[in-house]
């Protein structure tokens, strides 16, 4: 069987990092998401694989539908706000925003040196 991984946008704006990872049928308790001490973001999921009874009237020729457990370590931008960190699924897919830590307008000193 040939178990593939959710396919990951990442995009970036003035204020944030948006990443998307495609999942179908994702839920949000199948979804396990945190920092580690070393700054990586790490993000499982994990299939909980229910069992269907099959009608035995019906079987299958081909079955191709499979979901396998998925876990992914992301290292984090030097500018992330790990605090701010935030996550939600919506239609299958889980949509982390990693805001941008402020940056803090550096008033440059510039000191006038007086020629005597």
């Amino acid at each position: 069987m040939n178990a593939t991984a959710p396919a990951v946008n990442v995009k970036e704006n003035a204020t944030a990092y948006t990443m998307e990872v495609a999942a179908p049928g994702l839920k949000k308790d199948m979804v396990k998401m945190n920092i580690d001490k070393d700054g990586y973001l790490n993000v499982s999921i994990e299939n909980k694989d229910e069992k269907k009874e099959e009608k035995k009237e019906e079987h299958y020729l081909r079955r191709e539908f499979s979901y396998s457990n998925y876990s992914q370590s992301y290292a984090l931008p030097e500018d992330a706000d790990q605090e701010k960190i935030s996550a939600e699924v919506n239609d299958g897919v889980l949509k982390i925003e990693i805001p941008k830590v402020a940056k803090e307008e550096k008033k440059e000193d510039v000191k006038h040196i007086e020629v005597k």
